[in-house]
């Protein structure tokens, strides 16, 4: 099933448990940045909200804002009974420290998995997991390798994997061309976040591969994922609409999730 058709049925089914729920679960999200690409994450988060019932608040801050001043805005909705899931839309202006930020919202509605008292997963990982499931792809004993390592797409997926029985590798700007492809030459699954557009693309890959491609690129009006399209493989996401709808899934599954434990 590709992934629009499966995120529809997806939310199509949070709409129907969602039914009736009062007070209806309310995503806030702050932003601090004038950054396109965010403005574009932020509708279709709203937009997701909408389509399943539940209310969504966006709050736009100026991109001079102080730390302190956003710090007591995550406080104010920390606080607001009414809010089920927080999160602070990434990046953040320079003069802001992301991780006290992230660690300033209140763990039980940090809807992004980013708190390290979270009992909710990362978004991304946890789309792309869920989907994999889905699919009936079977992690145990599989080599999954995973290029890149930043802290809400690499090393939580490594970590998910890992919980899933995967024999895990992790890749990055250190490892050489030789081992790069060594380990892509043995893969079972392959999960690409470097952003550099079709960092994947002859090298030699199983057949029975599946290509996680989490890479946005933007070069004028086109975007490009890190891996180049139509590589021979049994299964390889888009991009656009690939990892992007399975994110934004994952974050109003977690709002649900959020929504009954605190009920």
């Amino acid at each position: 099933m590709d992934i629009r058709t499966y995120t529809a049925l997806k939310k199509q089914e949070l709409k129907r448990l969602a039914s009736g729920a009062m007070p209806r679960p309310h995503l806030v999200i702050i932003q601090a940045n004038d950054d396109p690409a965010s403005d574009s994450y932020i509708r279709g988060k709203l937009s997701d909200c909408a389509e399943v019932g539940f209310l969504a608040t966006h709050v736009k801050l100026p991109p001079t804002v102080s730390q302190a001043a956003l710090l007591d805005t995550v406080k104010r909705y920390n606080e607001d009974e009414t809010v089920t899931g927080l999160i602070v839309q990434m990046p953040l202006p320079k003069q802001i420290d992301e991780n006290a930020v992230k660690l300033a919202v209140d763990p039980s509605k940090d809807v992004d998995g980013f708190h390290p008292l979270s009992q909710l997963k990362t978004c991304t990982p946890k789309g792309i997991i869920d989907y994999l499931k889905h699919l009936g792809f079977d992690f145990k004993g599989k080599n999954a390798v995973v290029i890149g390592r930043s802290n809400i797409v690499g090393k939580p997926m490594a970590a998910m994997l890992t919980s899933e029985s995967a024999n895990v590798t992790v890749l990055h700007s250190k490892t050489t061309p030789e081992d790069m492809n060594f380990y892509l030459a043995h893969a079972d699954l392959i999960c690409v976040a470097v952003g550099k557009k079709w960092f994947i693309s002859d090298q030699i890959l199983k057949p029975s591969a599946y290509i996680v491609d989490v890479g946005i690129n933007r070069e004028g009006d086109k975007i490009y994922g890190d891996v180049q399209p139509d590589r021979p493989v049994a299964m390889q996401t888009p991009v656009p609409g690939g990892v992007g709808l399975l994110t934004r899934l994952a974050l109003i599954t977690n709002v649900w999730e959020a929504y009954n434990r605190g009920v």
